[in-house]
């Protein structure tokens, strides 16, 4: 046998695995598969560059809850507008009352500069490490008190923080809702070309910019090939909207209906409680 047809067969296998289900789902339920096929393309392709590799990853790879969950989101877009989802956001970008909030936690956890040397002794033997204050407005118990974060806030739904240590990053990957927008911030400035967010074909290193907004439904990972610990606030808030009182009940029967789901983005992550 030569060299190159295990190769082939692997090619054939992988091949097979995604056309046999999708044609039996066409043959059996062939409209509910055109429908959600044909939402699945629209929400895809909002991702740059298009290319075979972020097909399949969508429709058949980490993708797949995502594309399920593709009507859902793009009535989100329709219920959001005249705010355009730009995918890609800065804070300027958001009403005064929304901006208010995220600088708000910005500016709390950059005066508790001991935050971060509580959160190494917790997060100095994991992976990946996250604590969480907030889950989609739902306060929750967390080793490090900030009583800031107790507040009840209008439009931010998730607190957290995590830590990437030395040499760990994501894989390339999907979130789940588009109810929110995710906020991060780089909490330690490390001066490295190694450590940065990519989304589609942009890349921002944080020694560079210490915010980074966006649409988390597009794929995207965040690396750490530095030396260091990497720490990051992270939170969700509500998308722009006339209407947020709306987005404030999706958001909340998202967490109530969607909580073990949701877990799963989170599979690779030390939860610190």
């Amino acid at each position: 046998m030569s060299d190159g047809n295990p190769q082939v067969f692997r090619y054939l296998k992988k091949a097979a695995k995604r056309i046999i289900p999708l044609g039996l789902a066409l043959y059996f339920i062939p409209i509910p598969t055109a429908i959600f096929f044909a939402f699945g393309l629209v929400d895809v392709t909002r991702n740059q560059p298009l290319s075979l590799f972020l097909f399949d990853k969508y429709f058949f790879g980490n993708g797949v809850l995502t594309w399920l969950i593709s009507p859902f989101n793009l009535l989100i877009d329709v219920i959001s507008l005249p705010f355009r989802n730009k995918g890609i956001y800065g804070i300027d970008d958001f009403p005064e009352k929304y901006a208010s909030e995220i600088n708000f936690i910005i500016e709390t956890l950059k005066s508790k500069p001991e935050v971060l040397t509580q959160m190494a002794e917790y997060a100095k033997t994991e992976d990946r490490a996250m604590i969480f204050f907030k889950w989609y407005g739902k306060k929750l118990p967390s080793p490090i008190e900030i009583p800031e974060f107790e507040n009840e806030f209008d439009y931010i739904r998730t607190i957290g923080i995590s830590a990437f240590n030395a040499h760990r990053s994501t894989g390339l990957h999907f979130g789940p809702f588009r109810s929110t927008i995710r906020v991060l911030y780089n909490l330690n400035r490390i001066e490295s070309d190694d450590v940065f967010i990519e989304v589609g074909d942009h890349r921002q290193k944080w020694r560079d910019n210490q915010l980074f907004i966006f649409d988390d439904t597009l794929l995207h990972r965040s690396v750490n090939e530095s030396d260091e610990l990497r720490y990051c606030l992270f939170a969700d808030v509500l998308r722009p909207s006339h209407v947020p009182g709306v987005l404030r009940i999706v958001v909340a029967v998202t967490q109530f209906v969607f909580l073990r789901v949701n877990y799963m983005f989170y599979k690779n992550w030390t939860f610190i409680r």
